[in-house]
């Protein structure tokens, strides 16, 4: 999939923003603050229907503005034209389509447009709870399985119901409790056996990613963690009921997967140096592309590099060009404060590329370079 075009009103601190980009790679330059990291926002927004940062969609608005709107002209892999376009007014529901039809389900949109973002927020994935790590795998298997999306929101719904009943000042209904333990269990054996054929798959791609970057300094290793291996969920639910009760919340379920990541045997958490850790965020981002790529349909995701050359030894800096400059990847938006960086890529791609300049919320192609 390609973004050939996009618009952009009173999102975040982006007033009025239109561009046109290059099918390869868009550079985008400034000082931190400036409105690059909200430009990669707006255009993960029009693929998840969210923004990557704020799940709040009010909260995107521009201050002072009663509305925003992105809109984006797409090309897909064989050439045929899609537009989508978000919209919303303070106060009112969002509204989303897909070339001037609106959504029914929100949901039905997410893998039509595959995309890949990695960003400094990605470092809670290592030091954060599990909850990040389950929204890593989600994110993936959800843009090429809709069986799995579709599982995934049964469980949570009825994960939410059986809770409801077990803060309830009265003695839950057995029957009805039943019935949303049954469709946890039902919906959470589902999304285990996806999550875990989806990571016997993705760690081969991650640790080979990891290698190239460091070439080959330290071994990785991911390891899947969920109460689903413990026996049948539930059993699990009915025996934890009790305990569930005086807790107002479900304690045994695929809610609680988590995934240990690990630089040797130990976890990178402990261990990890910065640039360790950053190895590590980036080559699970890009080996999460090469899964979607391989395994979606069809179509070619969206790489958004934002920032991510800091903290990194100017060898993996060099190992990670080589990486995006090549054929493997489609089409790429790449923002940094370092002018050097993006001058390597640059230098080592063929073909077009595009560079704009990013300040106060304004951005503008640099057609004559970087001057």
């Amino acid at each position: 999939m390609i973004l050939k075009h996009i618009t952009i009103l009173n999102y975040k601190n982006l007033e009025q923003v239109e561009l046109d980009f290059s099918d390869k790679v868009n550079c985008f330059i400034g000082q931190n603050g400036m409105g690059k990291t909200n430009l990669l926002d707006a255009v993960y927004y029009l693929s998840f229907c969210k923004s990557a940062t704020n799940p709040i969609d009010s909260q995107n608005m521009m201050h002072g503005q009663d509305f925003f709107m992105v809109q984006g002209l797409y090309a897909t892999d064989e050439g045929e034209p899609e537009e989508v376009y978000c919209g919303m007014k303070r106060k009112q529901k969002k509204q989303f389509k897909r070339n001037k039809k609106e959504y029914v389900r929100l949901s039905d949109h997410i893998g039509l447009i595959p995309l890949v973002m990695v960003s400094p927020a990605d470092s809670d994935l290592i030091s954060g709870g599990s909850e990040g790590r389950r929204r890593f795998v989600d994110v993936v298997i959800s843009q090429y399985d809709k069986e799995y999306l579709d599982a995934l929101i049964r469980y949570n719904k009825a994960m939410n119901q059986r809770n409801m009943l077990l803060k309830g000042e009265q003695e839950p209904d057995e029957e009805l409790m039943e019935v949303w333990e049954e469709m946890m269990a039902a919906a959470g054996e589902v999304v285990y056996k996806k999550r875990s054929a989806f990571i016997d798959e993705f760690i081969p791609i991650f640790q080979s990613f990891y290698s190239y970057i460091s070439q080959d300094k330290e071994l990785v290793d991911l390891s899947y963690e969920s109460h689903a291996m413990q026996g049948n969920l539930l059993n699990q639910l009915r025996e934890s009921r009790q305990r569930d009760r005086i807790m107002g919340y479900s304690l045994k379920g695929v809610h609680k997967d988590d995934l240990s990541m690990l630089l040797g045997n130990y976890p990178i958490k402990k261990e990890g140096s910065q640039g360790q850790n950053k190895t590590y965020l980036i080559a699970l981002k890009l080996a999460q592309f090469d899964f979607l790529r391989r395994t979606g349909s069809n179509t070619t995701p969206l790489l958004l590099l934002d920032d991510i050359f800091d903290k990194l030894d100017a060898s993996r800096v060099e190992q990670i060009v080589k990486l995006v400059s090549g054929d493997r990847f489609g089409q790429i938006f790449i923002t940094d404060t370092n002018r050097d960086h993006l001058d390597k890529i640059l230098k080592k791609i063929e073909g077009e590329n595009k560079v704009f300049a990013v300040e106060g919320g304004a951005i503008e192609e640099r057609r004559d370079g970087w001057e």
